[in-house]
């Protein structure tokens, strides 16, 4: 673009991802007028679903920018964007949401359960809310949102509970995630923006905020658990699949798919391959399938695709804000920041500013993290865990407020963890 339009075409980028934002916390009000205008209900609806907002206002923005700067430096634009993260987190949702996946985590999960002197769902519950979201420091945070979100529904959320405990559940689910990806140095977006260039390793990371966010993640689990303890107590048992036990050598097959999808992760042409491998696999066997998550998969990789294309006009307001403040200020603005733009943008801005401090690194990223389950779009797999979880709450719709609100104590939970310890 050419530095007569560049100023302009940010202040309406900005402008637009302000709207974008504001559309997050406005669902509901478009959900209403589906009721409302029922002649346009299809269109009210549409604009109600949280994971479509961000795409929704690329599309403005690419149109102004197409008016305004013409179709090559807006062509230009898009090209220049990365869609890794988006094409990534649709495959592994897809691979990760199969029968045979689920069927070994949830025999994973409940040999852990039973091992523990609670009662079995208080026990299930709290594994699922603190040792899968610590899987994803091994199988990357989307694909463990994946799977925790697909086994709450149907053990615990798909039965009669108040829609405090739902609210409560997400809330610690979406933090719990943020930071249960830090103890490795590839499996959380924001850490994995920065991880290379400023050279954190393993042992780096497992020192740093590995055990601080793991300790962070069983205190928020546990708490919930507690919280709700009568109601977990009232509920039945989750009971086991009921189909046809699926072949070892089938399971097998599928755990070889999705290591390859995580273990490219940042070469899309492999793992997009993979996954079309795997659909045609999963054809050929589709006894021994439940229905695949590719609507659920495609609009989680809209919402985020919107929000590389609109986050990518941000750098301009963003970048400088961070750079000017302190140590102690960057971190809680990170964590405020966070709730308001995907928070591995933000780290990314830091990897971007030569010569900066340990401490201000560690604070970026640990502000990013802790602030990561406050809102739908702070962190990347939380699109995720809405699209497979919405159904179940009020209104068949997450309201971000209630997020929000019931993601604060889990967040202070992090917060002290990661900057106490």
């Amino acid at each position: 673009m050419t530095d007569t339009l560049a100023t302009p075409l940010q202040w309406i980028a900005a402008a637009l991802f302000a709207l974008a934002v504001l559309h997050t916390f406005s669902t509901k009000f478009f959900e209403t007028l589906s009721h409302r205008y029922p002649r346009h209900a299809g269109i009210w609806h549409l604009l109600g679903e949280v994971e479509v907002v961000f795409g929704v206002w690329a599309m403005v923005l690419l149109i102004v920018m197409f008016l305004l700067a013409g179709k090559g430096d807006t062509l230009a634009y898009v090209e220049g964007r990365n869609f890794t993260e988006p094409m990534f987190v649709f495959a592994i949702m897809v691979v990760a949401g199969t029968r045979p996946i689920l069927d070994l985590a949830s025999q994973s999960v409940r040999m852990i359960a039973r091992v523990l002197p609670v009662p079995r769902t208080m026990a299930l519950y709290f594994v699922l809310l603190s040792v899968v979201p610590l899987l994803g420091s091994f199988i990357t945070e989307p694909a463990a949102m994946t799977l925790a979100a697909l086994m709450l529904r149907d053990a615990f959320l798909a039965q009669p509970v108040s829609e405090r405990f739902k609210y409560a559940t997400l809330g610690v689910l979406f933090v719990n995630i943020s930071i249960g990806g830090t103890l490795t140095p590839y499996a959380a977006p924001p850490v994995l923006m920065v991880a290379s260039t400023w050279g954190w390793d393993l042992g780096f990371m497992l020192s740093e905020f590995g055990w601080k966010s793991a300790v962070a993640v069983g205190v928020n689990a546990a708490g919930v658990a507690w919280l709700f303890r009568d109601q977990l107590r009232t509920l039945a048992p989750a009971a086991a699949p009921q189909h046809a036990p699926v072949p070892w050598t089938v399971s097998v097959v599928h755990v070889l798919f999705l290591a390859g999808v995580v273990y490219f992760a940042h070469h899309p042409v492999v793992f997009m391959g993979l996954l079309l491998f795997f659909l045609g696999y999963a054809a050929a066997y589709a006894r021994h399938q439940s229905p695949l998550i590719l609507r659920e998969a495609l609009l989680v990789a809209f919402f985020l695709a919107g929000l590389v294309v609109l986050g990518g006009q941000q750098q301009w307001w963003l970048q400088p804000l961070l750079m000017g403040m302190s140590e102690t200020a960057v971190f809680w603005g990170a964590v405020g920041l966070t709730a308001i733009t995907d928070n591995a943008a933000l780290t990314y801005l830091g990897s971007l500013v030569p010569g900066l401090s340990d401490e201000f690194k560690v604070a970026l990223v640990a502000g990013a993290v802790a602030g990561g389950g406050l809102t739908v779009i702070a962190n990347a797999p939380n699109p995720a865990g809405v699209s497979i979880l919405k159904d179940h709450f009020a209104q068949r719709a997450v309201q971000p407020l209630g997020l929000l609100v019931a993601a604060i104590a889990p967040t202070l939970v992090a917060i002290a963890a990661l900057r106490l310890l």
